[in-house]
């Protein structure tokens, strides 16, 4: 595998809608990856998500995902998952379109091999508020997911000699509770 993306969408003043950039906190600060593995906070990207994504032959997205679960229910998708549903009217120019990116990424000859995307069901999403306590309970097993991914992949990563806890500038608790064990178990479904 030459170039594996995991990248975290959202917004993270609007609670749940970070947990993408939160992962990606959590990763950083409790593994080490090969040079080939490329960790992003991609923010709320719009129409520039296909350059995001062009270029890797492998792509983990983590994103808030609405599909009718509890709060801190997790679901994969896999990019035949996102090309079967029909498009659905984008919300605002920074909702990312996965199937308009894929289509795009197809005609430069770009799309990624292997894509998955581990959504997670939310609950707040209020402005200035932050995660919560179900999706944040939740973080270590969308942590497991990525790990499992990339097991998949044939990629390792390890974990680092002295685990620190994130650093979640946008979380005015600093508080990394529930992050290093797993304390709930989610409702996984495909």
């Amino acid at each position: 595998m030459s170039k594996v993306l995991i990248a975290g969408i959202g917004n993270v003043l609007l609670g749940d809608d970070g947990v993408g950039p939160f992962a990606i906190k959590v990763l950083e600060s409790q593994y080490d990856f090969p040079g080939n593995v490329e960790l992003a906070d991609l923010g709320t990207p719009g129409f520039d998500l296909p350059v995001h994504l062009s270029g890797a032959d492998a792509v983990i997205l983590v994103d808030s995902a609405k599909f009718g679960g509890e709060a801190g229910d997790i679901r994969l998708f896999r990019k035949d998952d996102i090309l079967r549903d029909p498009p659905r009217a984008r919300i605002d120019p920074h909702s990312p379109a996965l199937r308009e990116s894929f289509s795009l990424l197809e005609l430069m000859g770009a799309i990624p091999r292997e894509f998955l995307m581990i959504g997670m069901q939310g609950s707040r999403f209020e402005p200035g508020s932050t995660l919560s306590k179900p999706v944040r309970l939740c973080i270590p097993h969308v942590i497991d997911a990525v790990r499992r991914e990339l097991y998949r992949l044939n990629v390792w990563c390890e974990p680092k000699d002295s685990i620190r806890p994130p650093w979640v500038w946008w979380d005015p608790t600093r508080n990394s509770a529930g992050v290093r064990t797993l304390q709930r178990r989610p409702h996984w479904s495909r």
